[in-house]
C-alpha cells in the first residue's frame, strides 16, 4: 500500500476537521470590560503589577538553595568547563566505577552529577524536589531520562536496519528518496554531536509499546503535580523512523515543487506565508510538466474551496497531502537536481504498514491520556531528516486536541534557517482552521551532528551560519507569536532558552504588548540544574516558568549526563557567569552569617 495511501487510512481516523479556506479569518477580539486593554480580557483591570525581575540580585536567585547545594552546583559546572576533564570524562567514570565499587560510586554521583541534574531514580523518590520547587514558583516536567547502553557499532547496526525500507534493504527503491532521507552509515549512531536531547533506537514494537508506558506514567505524574502541567515525548521512541523519514521526503518534495513554481512565476525570495501561486499558471506547469493530466489536476480541487480566489499559497498547497484528498497513487514530481520525474510515493510492506499504523495509535493514546489528565503535551523536534514528518503528525494531533486550548505543542528549532517559515505558517494555520496555537521555540540540540551530515552526504547546510544569527531568528520568531498572543487569547508559547538576553527580550515585549503572567500564555523552561539565577526569580516574581526533571537509575542516565557535561563547556554562554553569581552568593552568605540558611 502506498504511504500517501496508508496515512490516509490511518489519520482520517485521528483527524476530522472543516477544509481551509484560502483567506485568512479575521482575529477575534475577547469582548472588553471597562478600563481593560484591547484584546486582553475583562481581568485586565484586576490583575496585579508585575514585579521587576533582577537576574543579578544572588540572595534572591538562591533563596531555594542550601549553602552545600550551591557549592556542589559551583563545582560540577567548573569540572564542566574543562577541555581536558571533558575529553576524557567516559574514562575517567569507568575508573572511578572499577576503584571505588558500584555502591560508592553512586554515592559520589549522587553528591555531585547526578545531583546537580537529576532529580531522583523514581517518580516517588523525586516528589520532594518537585514539591520544594514548586514552592518557589518553579513547575516541573517529568523526563525519564534512561537510554540504551548501545555501543557506536550497536547503534550503527540498529539505526541502519530501522531507517531501511524492506525494498531497500533489497536493493531497490533507495534512489527515489533524497539523500538527505536516506540512512547513513557514518552517522547511523544519532547520540554524536548532540545535547539536551535524549535518543532513542528502534528495537522493536514491544520496545515502543514499553516507552510509550514510560511516557503515560510521566503525564499522570504531571497531572497529580499540577493542576497546569507539561509532559515532553519523542516520536522516535513510538515507532520505527523509516515512517519518519519517508514521510519526510515526501512533505519535503511537495514544499520544494511548490517554491519551484513560485520561482517560475517570479516570486522566489518572498516569506513563504506571503507567497501566492496563480492557481491556472500551477495548473499550466503541472499539465507541462507531465505530472498529472488536466483533468486530474482539477480533480485535485473538487470538494475544496482551494484557489477559488484565483491564487493559492503553500498552506492550501500542502493541505492536498492530507486525510481528504484523493490523489493519485502514481503521483510524480520533478527532481531539481537530476530534471527526471520521479514517484513521490514510496510502497510499504504489509508489516511495515501494521507498524506505521501502531506508531500512530500510541501517539492518539498518549494525547488522549493528556487530555484526560489536564496536562499539556509538548512533542520534541528532532533531526531534520525525521522533522517534516514529526512537526505534520504533531499539526494532526493539534487539529483533534487543540480546540478548547493549546494542549499540544509543537517545537520549533531557531538553529534552522527555515524556522521563522515554519513558525508563520503554524500560526497562520491555527488561525484559519480555529483551533489554538501552542510552541516551544528552542534553539537547537543537533547542530554539531547536523552541519557534519550535511557536509559529508552532501546537501546544503540546514543550520543559521552563527550563534548570533540564530539569536536573531529566535528573537524574530518569538516576537511574532508574542504579537499573536496579544490578539489571541488561547495560543500559548514556551521559551526554552538559557539565554539571559533572550529571556529579558521576553520580558520586555511582554510589557509592552500588555501580556501579564496572569494570562497563563507564555511560559518559560530550563533543565534542572541549569540557569536557576533565571528560573527561580522568574518564578517568585509570579511567571510561569518550568524546569525539565530527569530521573531514572544512576547508571541508566549516564549518556544524560554525559551530554550534560558536554553542554556546559561548548553550548550554554551563560555557564561562566553562573558560577560568578554562584561564587558571590557563596561570599555573601560566608560574610553576613547566612552559610547555614534554610530555605524558607
Amino acid at each position: 500500500m502506498g504511504l500517501r495511501r496508508a496515512l490516509r487510512v490511518q489519520l482520517s481516523a485521528l483527524c476530522r476537521r472543516a477544509p481551509l479556506s484560502t483567506a485568512p479569518a479575521a482575529r477575534e477580539q475577547p469582548a472588553a470590560g471597562p478600563g481593560a486593554e484591547p484584546g486582553r480580557g475583562p481581568a485586565e483591570t484586576a490583575r496585579p503589577p508585575v514585579p521587576a525581575v533582577d537576574f543579578g540580585n544572588t540572595q534572591e536567585a538562591y533563596r531555594s538553595r542550601r549553602s552545600w547545594e550551591l557549592v556542589r552546583s559551583l563545582l560540577v559546572l567548573r569540572l564542566c568547563a574543562s577541555p581536558a576533564l571533558l575529553a576524557r570524562h567516559e574514562q575517567l567514570l569507568h575508573l572511578a566505577r572499577r576503584l571505588l565499587g558500584q555502591r560508592l560510586f553512586n554515592t559520589l554521583m549522587k553528591m555531585t552529577f547526578y545531583g546537580q541534574f537529576v532529580a531522583g531514580e523514581d517518580q516517588e523518590s523525586i516528589r520532594p524536589l518537585i514539591q520544594h520547587n514548586r514552592a518557589f514558583g518553579v513547575g516541573s516536567i517529568l523526563d525519564y531520562g534512561v537510554e540504551e547502553d548501545l555501543t557506536p557499532e550497536e547503534a550503527e547496526r540498529t539505526e541502519m536496519e530501522s531507517c531501511s525500507s524492506a525494498l531497500e534493504r533489497d536493493g531497490h527503491g533507495i534512489s527515489k528518496r533524497e539523500k538527505q532521507f536516506q540512512a547513513h552509515r557514518a552517522f547511523g549512531d544519532r547520540r554524536d554531536g548532540v545535547t539536551s536531547a535524549r535518543t532513542y533506537f528502534y528495537a522493536s514494537e514491544a520496545k515502543c509499546d514499553s516507552h510509550m508506558e514510560t511516557f503515560l506514567r510521566c503525564i499522570e505524574a504531571s497531572g497529580r503535580a499540577s493542576e497546569d502541567g507539561f509532559s515532553a515525548i519523542k516520536l522516535t521512541a513510538l515507532g520505527r523512523p523509516q515512517f519518519l523519514l519517508q514521510f519526510s521526503d515526501v512533505l519535503t518534495k511537495w514544499r520544494r515543487f511548490f517554491h519551484h513554481v513560485a520561482a517560475e512565476q517570479g516570486k522566489a525570495g518572498l516569506a513563504a506565508v506571503d507567497t501566492k501561486l496563480e492557481v491556472a499558471a500551477l495548473q499550466e506547469s503541472v499539465v507541462k510538466m507531465g505530472i498529472a493530466s488536466r483533468a486530474e489536476i482539477e480533480d485535485w480541487f473538487t470538494g475544496e474551496t482551494l484557489g477559488v480566489s484565483g491564487t493559492l499559497d503553500l498552506l492550501d498547497w500542502c493541505s492536498l497531502i492530507d486525510s481528504r484528498t484523493e490523489l493519485s497513487r502514481h503521483l510524480v514530481v520533478p527532481n531539481m537536481q537530476t530534471g527526471r520525474l520521479e514517484p513521490l510515493l514510496s510502497r510499504f510492506t504489509e508489516e511495515e504498514e501494521r507498524q506505521m499504523t501502531r506508531m500512530l495509535q500510541r501517539m492518539d493514546v498518549l494525547a488522549k491520556k493528556a487530555s484526560q489528565a489536564g496536562v499539556r503535551l509538548m512533542v520534541d523536534a528532532e533531526q531534520t531528516y525525521f522533522q517534516p514528518a514529526i512537526s505534520r503528525l504533531t499539526l494532526e494531533m493539534q487539529r483533534r486536541f487543540n480546540v478548547e486550548r493549546p494542549l499540544i505543542f509543537n517545537t520549533f528549532q531557531c538553529y534552522l534557517r527555515d524556522a521563522y517559515d515554519n513558525v508563520t505558517l503554524d500560526v497562520e494555520l491555527a488561525r484559519r482552521e480555529g483551533w489554538c496555537f501552542g510552541a516551544k521555540l528552542v534553539r537547537g540540540a543537533y547542530m554539531a551532528q547536523e552541519r557534519a551530515r550535511a557536509l559529508e552526504v552532501g546537501y546544503e547546510d540546514p543550520i543559521n551560519p552563527t550563534y548570533e544569527a540564530t539569536s536573531i531568528v529566535y528573537h524574530r520568531c518569538l516576537d511574532y507569536v508574542l504579537e499573536e498572543l496579544k490578539h489571541n487569547t488561547r495560543a500559548a508559547v514556551m521559551v526554552a532558552s538559557h539565554n539571559e538576553d533572550t529571556v529579558r527580550f521576553t520580558l520586555h515585549r511582554m510589557e509592552e504588548l500588555g501580556l501579564h503572567p496572569a494570562d497563563r500564555q507564555v511560559y518559560f523552561g530550563q533543565l534542572l540544574g541549569m540557569c536557576d539565577q533565571i528560573s527561580f526569580p522568574l518564578g517568585q516574581a509570579g511567571f510561569l516558568v518550568y524546569k525539565y526533571v530527569p530521573y531514572g537509575p544512576v547508571m541508566e542516565v549516564l549518556p544524560y549526563l554525559s551530554r550534560r557535561a558536554l553542554e556546559n563547556s561548548g553550548v550554554m554562554k551563560g555557564a561562566q557567569r553562573e558560577r560568578q553569581l554562584l561564587w558571590q552568593e557563596l561570599k555573601r552568605r560566608l560574610c553576613t552569617g547566612g552559610l547555614f540558611h534554610q530555605p524558607a
